[in-house]
């Protein structure tokens, strides 16, 4: 069990160490941590002595701020009554102090005066680094996953046992190990290349200067930004960690499973009758909130004596979009009985956590009940959901009574809703049930959800290697069944494939009923169906767009060209 932990831990850790949120703190690991610690050869005699162990001591102390702000911060801070982000805010004035201290050396006399008593009194300016790795671990916030999930829920509620702490070190190792590798890469430069050597007083106000400007950007939020704007080029690793079973079963038993939703486990997803599955688990994390009085966020225990239905979602997802009519069509017939719907939005894609991509998005579904921004996963991890959609309906006393994972079963899930709705009020006057139609295609009828992303291509049937970065593609003589294929010349990521010239193609092999295409940035989309040419403008926000609906289930081939500047992310099929 440990041992399993501990490997799960180190993976999710090294992936985390390599994705986009590492970007930020890079510039100061490889010149404060790593170029600082070269071996003395610059010009400048007044210059300190440096450890060799600096780089080290940095990653040392990150290791040691993460793990332990993360399992016990919340509840050492709830203890003394300081507020949660004190923390983090302590950790952006320590990276100024030292900041300063780098670029004045005088005031890093003053820093080092209340050390006098310690042997070795330095802070972190220049030999040491460890109170620099302390002050880097409290700001620094990795990439939301699965094992952090696990870790974050498990400090947040208290339960903290040995093996959430074996995972919190495991995942901090396996996150700090990249950061190690570039701050030795910093100093192995600082000692080959001269001009490093001989301009250490220019290494040490640069580092400094660099320490201030990422406490000034995280004030702002400004690595959040950088996160949005870069692609998760670790979501495939990430998915393919989070999803499997085993995994799982071993993060539930890591932290993912609390007293807080222990119970949901006594639920039989997708049951027909009602059940009794504990006190619905809190709604945390969340970024934002709209659809609400004043966007003002809400607690479930505020909605004691009301049934409410939370629905986790996202915008872009074709089985959402599916499932969101009858969600609508429940809040508008029950909402004056007393039905609260929450919508939880979970995102999949980083175009996602994208407020407003969300609330035009929301807009355009007729989406009118609070939706909370769940852009961390917390909620999403806090009922240990894995699917989009899943609906919990909660009754009036703050009980789970029903889990509905996927699509379907509408029918049952409303029968619930009005029982719940009777249980809590007798004389209610309930409306005639819903008429929504269940567009739900049957399981494994239809061609699957087919990505363009570096890494989630399972179905990719053309010529040539599916990479990352710029190709020329070619079409094969004959297209496997439900698969795709590029032609022309096309830039690909790890979230979208994007045309470079004026040709390209997609040919997709497909069996559905209905067709979409999740489609980002601005031009022109032309496409042959069943011997008719057809075409639309993409614009706006990344969302989903209609291709071709059927009768009844159809098999066939569709030609798509993409103008340059067409982000393409994605088919789904209903």
């Amino acid at each position: 069990m440990l041992v399993s932990l501990a490997l799960i831990g180190l993976i999710g850790g090294l992936i985390t160490g390599i994705s986009p949120c590492i970007l930020p703190v890079l510039p100061v690991i490889f010149l404060s941590g790593g170029v600082q610690s070269a071996r003395e050869g610059g010009t400048d005699a007044a210059a300190p002595k440096v450890s060799r162990w600096r780089p080290y001591l940095v990653i040392l102390g990150l290791v040691t701020a993460f793990s332990v702000f993360t399992l016990i911060g919340s509840l050492i801070l709830g203890l003394l009554g300081l507020p949660q982000d004190f923390l983090r805010w302590a950790g952006i004035v320590v990276l100024v102090l030292i900041g300063i201290g780098l670029i004045v050396p005088a005031f890093q006399h003053i820093l080092e005066k209340p050390f006098s008593w310690i042997p070795q009194k330095n802070v972190g300016t220049d030999r040491g680094g460890f109170v620099l790795g302390l002050a880097l671990g409290a700001v620094y916030v990795p990439c939301a996953g699965p094992v952090l999930a696990a870790i974050t829920v498990a400090g947040s509620t208290g339960q903290i046992g040995v093996e959430t702490v074996v995972l919190t070190l495991t995942f901090a190792v396996g996150a700090a190990l990249p950061l190690l590798i570039f701050a030795l890469a910093g100093r192995r430069v600082g000692e080959r290349v001269k001009t490093f050597r001989r301009r250490q007083k220019g290494i040490r106000l640069t580092g400094g200067i660099l320490m201030i400007a990422l406490a000034i950007g995280l004030v702002f939020n400004l690595p959040q930004y950088l996160q949005r704007i870069i692609p998760d080029y670790t979501s495939y690793l990430q998915d393919t960690i989070g999803n499997s079973e085993q995994v799982q079963e071993q993060l539930d038993l890591g932290g993912l499973v609390t007293d807080e939703n222990r119970a949901l486990s006594e639920c039989t997803e997708g049951a027909t009758e009602l059940e009794s599955c504990g006190t619905a688990p809190s709604i945390r994390g969340i970024q934002e909130w709209f659809n609400t009085p004043g966007n003002a966020p809400i607690a479930l225990d505020e909605l004691r004596g009301q049934v409410v239905l939370i629905d986790f979602w996202a915008y872009s997802c074709i089985n959402c979009q599916r499932s969101i009519p009858h969600v609508t069509a429940w809040y508008d017939a029950y909402a004056d009985a007393g039905l609260e719907v929450i919508g939880v939005h979970s995102p999949e894609y980083a175009f996602e956590k994208e407020p407003r991509n969300v609330k035009a998005g929301a807009a355009s579904f007729g989406i009118e009940y609070p939706v909370a921004l769940d852009n961390s996963l917390s909620t999403w991890t806090n009922y240990r959901n894995r699917y989009w959609p899943a609906h919990y309906l909660v009754d009036a006393e703050g009980t789970v009574r029903h889990i509905k994972f996927g699509e379907g079963d509408y029918d049952t899930t409303e029968k619930l809703i009005r029982e719940l709705l009777q249980d809590a009020d007798p004389d209610v006057r309930l409306p005639d049930a819903t008429e929504v139609a269940d567009a739900s295609p049957d399981a494994g009828s239809t061609t699957p959800e087919t990505y363009l992303s570096v890494g989630k291509e399972v179905n990719y049937a053309g010529k040539g290697d599916y990479r990352n970065g710029e190709g020329s593609y070619s079409l094969p003589k004959e297209l496997k069944r439900d698969s795709f294929a590029l032609d022309g010349d096309w830039t690909i990521d790890f979230q979208n494939a994007t045309p470079t010239s004026g040709d390209a193609r997609i040919r997709l092999d497909y069996t559905a009923r209905e067709i979409r295409m999740v489609l980002g940035g601005e031009g022109t989309v032309s496409y042959r169906i069943d011997g008719e040419l057809k075409e639309f403008e993409v614009g706006g926000v990344p969302t989903s767009y209609p291709i071709a609906e059927f009768d009844d289930l159809d098999r066939g081939v569709l030609d798509v060209t993409v103008d340059p500047g067409v982000e393409v992310y994605s088919f789904t099929f209903g």
